[in-house]
């Protein structure tokens, strides 16, 4: 009797186990809004939306990117250069965009910097009017360049240049609010000298000029600068950001260059225009997430001085408040800038 009852003790909880498994199997846990798909999208091809033109670091980001995301999203990503206002034609043209995932908007930190130094001149806002998506690079600086006309060698010796002939030098950017032109707006600020701005439509031509000698100096990044200096078509002087960069090993940081606590990173991101479903906004992430780690894209940005961008969506909404907060803080630091 006793081994027949231990049998069944061991037969009924056997059993038990039995049926708790296959209960479990029944059970599939809801679907959060990172997790779901949606079945609708995307239904025709993606405009992807950039303002700073063929030539340009958002242009060789944009087609480094849109074979993997039109092969993994099973409709063309189409690039829209709408060029001009230091990327704000192509803001307003997103944020104006039916929110329904088929229009993204890539560019840079000017998305918020335009805001802080032209608020009048920018027809949305930077925060309110788009729904962020991921941050998809940052850089190590910008390079500050010379023609190699110009006598200085160092960031102190072109200071002394632009001291001794006070609104002679000419500088170059895409834009107000563009961190090219902050760039050298900060440098004039620090040092006192008075550099003339030419307004540019994009980097790019504003790099043509330079190679042209037509102005004087520019503040670029590194996937444009690079070859410049490799041609001995411009000369580096420094670096914006808080160390030197593997690729140019021998150009100094501004900091270390004499302008103590100059620091300046560019970075660029993903929005859509606001009101976008959180499903899709979850799909489009994870889309670029998979994208910007594939092997062949990361080489490629260590190549050029880019870091692949690792945020969710929440964090980089917090990236890009405080960045507005402190671009607008860095605005009343160096005045407010005029188109020339």
């Amino acid at each position: 009797m006793g081994n027949r009852r231990r049998v069944t003790k061991a037969s009924r909880a056997a059993a038990l186990r039995r049926w708790l498994l296959a209960a479990s199997l029944c059970v599939v846990p809801a679907p959060t809004a990172a997790q779901t798909v949606t079945a609708d999208y995307p239904s025709k091809p993606i405009r992807l939306i950039e303002g700073f033109g063929a030539g340009g670091v958002v242009d060789l980001v944009a087609r480094l990117l849109m074979p993997k995301l039109s092969a993994s999203l099973g409709q063309p990503v189409v690039l829209e250069n709408r060029v001009g206002a230091a990327g704000t034609i192509a803001s307003a043209l997103v944020a104006k965009a039916g929110p329904d995932g088929h229009t993204w908007l890539l560019t840079t930190g000017s998305h918020t910097s335009n805001t802080a130094f032209n608020p009048s001149g920018v027809p949305y806002d930077p925060i309110r009017d788009f729904t962020p998506v991921t941050l998809v690079a940052t850089t190590f600086g910008m390079v500050h360049l010379v023609h190699p006309s110009v006598p200085a060698r160092s960031v102190q010796e072109f200071v002394a240049l632009a001291r001794r002939h006070p609104g002679k030098l000419t500088y170059g950017a895409a834009g107000i609010g563009n961190i090219l032109h902050i760039s050298a707006e900060m440098m004039k600020s620090m040092t006192s000298t008075d550099i003339r701005y030419v307004q540019y439509k994009g980097a790019a031509q504003a790099a043509n000029d330079l190679l042209g000698g037509h102005i004087d100096t520019l503040f670029l990044t590194t996937p444009v600068a690079l070859p410049l200096i490799h041609g001995n078509k411009a000369r580096a002087l420094a670096i914006t950001g808080p160390v030197r960069w593997k690729g140019l090993p021998e150009v100094p940081t501004m900091h270390e260059a004499g302008l103590k606590n100059f620091n300046l990173v560019g970075w660029f991101g993903l929005w859509l225009p606001a009101g976008t479903r959180p499903a899709i906004v979850a799909q489009v992430h994870r889309e670029f997430e998979r994208a910007l780690a594939e092997p062949d894209v990361r080489q490629r940005f260590d190549e050029i001085g880019l870091v692949p961008g690792q945020m969710r969506s929440d964090e980089f909404a917090r990236y890009v408040s405080d960045d507005l907060n402190a671009m607008r803080e860095l605005a009343k630091r160096i005045g407010p800038a005029t188109a020339p």
